[in-house]
């Protein structure tokens, strides 16, 4: 049976990698999307490697992002973001991806959506997952998203033009509050696993914080050896899936089990010395706190920029386990350095009491971005047969 070919752009955004499409090339019945992605993609692949497809075999290399006019009218671009499963036949559009993010106003400016002019660009974004505006600042050179610059990011070789990105109001962005459980932390009790003092925080996208030290481990480890660790696996499965059901995301252990994104789940820890997947060593002097997130049960080889705002955010409120554990956690101006496997991750937040209750007003990250290939991108028809007959 023939291919389809779809018009599409291969883009990096920050540490991610996705195939981003134009909205009015892909068919208005969206549940037509799901089988396209997959296809696209090459999922499901039971060796993980997705070699049928566009992915990478990991969560950060297999994604897609939609974007398209704008529905709301504080924004320019409306941007949807849909994770797709390595091993699995499944699409999920429940969180966003922050660091796709940083693509989408440069993709916006090249396809022609958006009109801008002069030196720098200003594209408001709505991510149509979470509800919620992103302001993405960048360089135009020659009315086009510049590339060059002299922007390095931990996990990204080389360099590149900035793009900034302030996630404004990003509070409740999965649960529709900061606190989904109304408490700074909670002991959550893990069938199987026993008690746990965690953090449940949603800002940008719903996360659960554990202390390394809860789960009998140092808090410095690396992603294989993260890997290598069935029982923290399990354990931290177990954990996402009973923080699930606390933050009202899903009703039962059953139901969270299978919404793999949100919440994501991590484990952090005092500023230590740790070793880089290059082999570089990071010393504890710059680094305000160490962390490592997990999402779709793979640790993640650089901070996913949802959750690194959602660590800022967490960091800046009295009593969280996060909070506990930063340095200059009570600098409302300071920046947060987390020391992660791919190196130092910078983060801005700003967060408030407002008549008792915190609030998160916004956080802000440079990223980089690059569009890697412009064209058609190839589908099995039979994988989306709807769309072949149309």
């Amino acid at each position: 049976m023939k291919q389809l070919k779809i018009p599409a752009v291969f883009m990096r955004g920050g540490t991610s990698n996705a195939v981003v499409f134009n909205a009015k090339d892909l068919p208005r019945d969206r549940a037509q999307w799901d089988a396209i992605f997959l296809a696209a993609i090459g999922s499901p692949d039971p060796y993980g490697r997705q070699l049928d497809g566009m992915g990478g075999g990991v969560s950060s290399l297999s994604k897609v992002c939609v974007v398209g006019p704008p529905s709301r009218d504080d924004a320019d671009i409306d941007y949807t973001f849909a994770q797709v499963q390595v091993k699995e036949a499944r699409v999920d559009y429940g969180a966003n991806c922050g660091n796709m993010s940083s693509a989408m106003g440069p993709f916006a400016v090249d396809e022609g959506l958006v009109t801008v002019s002069g030196p720098d660009a200003l594209v408001r974004v709505h991510n149509t997952n979470t509800k919620k505006i992103i302001w993405s600042r960048f360089p135009l050179e020659n009315g086009a998203a510049a590339v060059d610059g002299a922007l390095a990011i931990p996990g990204v070789a080389g360099t590149g033009a900035p793009v900034k990105l302030e996630f404004r109001e990003p509070g409740g962005a999965t649960t529709g509050k900061l606190l989904p459980t109304g408490n700074v932390a909670d002991t959550l009790d893990v069938p199987g696993y026993g008690k746990f003092r965690v953090s449940m925080v949603d800002a940008a996208n719903a996360c659960v914080f554990a202390r390394a030290a809860d789960l009998g481990i140092k808090g410095t480890e690396l992603p294989d050896e993260i890997d290598a660790n069935p029982e923290l696996l399990k354990k931290l499965a177990a954990i996402r899936i009973a923080a699930s059901v606390a933050m009202g995301i899903t009703r039962t252990p059953e139901e969270a089990a299978k919404r793999a994104t949100v919440p994501f789940v991590g484990f952090v820890s005092a500023p230590q010395e740790a070793k880089t997947l290059t082999g570089d060593r990071v010393e504890a002097a710059v680094v305000d706190l160490t962390a490592r997130m997990m999402s779709n049960g793979q640790p993640h080889r650089a901070l996913p920029l949802t959750c690194t705002l959602c660590l800022a955010v967490a960091a800046r409120v009295d009593g969280t386990v996060v909070n506990e554990l930063a340095r200059n956690a009570q600098s409302p101006e300071a920046e947060i350095r987390i020391g992660m496997p791919s190196g130092v991750l910078t983060a801005a937040a700003s967060v408030r009491k407002l008549e008792g209750q915190w609030h998160a007003e916004q956080g802000a990250f440079y990223r980089t971005q690059r569009r890697m290939f412009e064209g058609r991108v190839l589908v099995r028809a039979s994988r989306v047969p709807r769309m072949a007959a149309s």
